[in-house]
């Protein structure tokens, strides 16, 4: 029975004893909540009865709690707090004001899109906490099954097809080739093999790409690799800007360093066909976060305009 009666007592009721408790006199704590002197009359003997308890002690002027009312009153004080907390944060979750969220990202996305969705989740969301992991897709997968992360955005070639993984594909970015620009091969056609001859900077290939890298050179394949791969691009690039290597990535990783002249593409011959297949790469079955949800959109919405803007593959 008395299980029954505290299942049943509702928050408005609640509110009532409290404005009671602070007014101490019927008629004020009545206009306070807007109702009737007669029906909050009846509300604060309808609690009184659900509980068994007498809450309050009725005087000629005024009233006052008895010890049981003292109790429930401070309790209903802290729940009527933590309702108001809850809703609010209900309001914000609804509105993606709140939810923090965590993401990985691989090292070509990192540069190519990171910049411009993490500049608009923040003008956007300013109240929301970003944490964003960088990696390769094998140590990202393993965070994503974890779930540390809620999802990641990387190349999908390799990714395997597993029926635990939804992805959604983004725009497919081609590698070219830059060089500074007073490299020898600058300002003319070059072939591949010239390219592999200075030293060929990337990115941490997939197998695929190997592959690839391998037939155009006519070695066999799983015995070639790049000069230097790294998945910080930074230091990729950098080594390109200073020494003679070459490097091997989407346009729009160095869209900047082309405009500025500090990097020309070169024109090769024989060029192999290497596609960034990047995607965004979630839990099948797990319903994404409010936060989570609005990142994946602005990252979609950030490869595309990027997409658009290059033509398509970065040329």
């Amino acid at each position: 029975m008395q299980w029954t009666q505290r299942r049943n007592m509702d928050l408005r009721r609640l509110g009532h004893v409290l404005a009671l408790a602070e007014e101490l006199h019927f008629a004020r704590a009545a206009a306070r909540v807007h109702l009737s002197q007669p029906a909050f009359s009846r509300s604060i003997q309808a609690i009184e009865t659900e509980l068994g308890l007498r809450l309050f002690e009725r005087g000629d002027a005024e009233v006052r709690p008895t010890p049981a009312g003292r109790f429930v009153i401070e309790g209903a004080r802290k729940l009527l707090f933590d309702a108001r907390c809850l809703q609010r944060d209900i309001d914000l979750y609804r509105d993606v004001e709140l939810g923090d969220t965590a993401f990985g990202v691989g090292p070509f996305p990192a540069v190519t899109l990171m910049p411009q969705v993490l500049s608009e989740l923040r003008q956007r969301h300013p109240k929301v906490a970003l944490r964003v992991e960088e990696s390769n897709w094998k140590l990202l997968l393993e965070r994503l099954r974890a779930e540390s992360i809620e999802f990641f955005v990387s190349d999908t070639n390799e990714l395997p097809a597993e029926a635990d993984l939804s992805i959604r594909l983004l725009p497919p970015q081609q590698i070219e080739f830059y060089a500074r620009a007073s490299h020898p091969l600058a300002g003319g056609r070059c072939t591949f093999g010239e390219i592999w001859q200075f030293g060929l900077a990337s990115a941490t290939p997939p197998a695929v790409m190997r592959a690839t890298l391998a037939a155009t050179l006519g070695h066999s394949a799983g015995t070639v690799a790049p000069a230097l791969e790294c998945d910080n691009f930074a230091i990729p690039r950098a080594v390109a800007l200073n020494t003679e290597a070459v490097l091997g990535c989407p346009r729009a990783l160095v869209a900047a360093d082309v405009e500025a002249g500090a990097l020309v593409r070169l024109e090769v011959s024989d060029a192999p066909v290497l596609i960034v297949r990047p995607g965004i790469v979630s839990l099948t079955g797990r319903t994404p976060s409010p936060m989570a949800r609005a990142a994946m959109e602005c990252v979609e919405r950030v490869a595309n305009s990027i997409a658009e803007s290059s033509g398509g593959q970065g040329r």
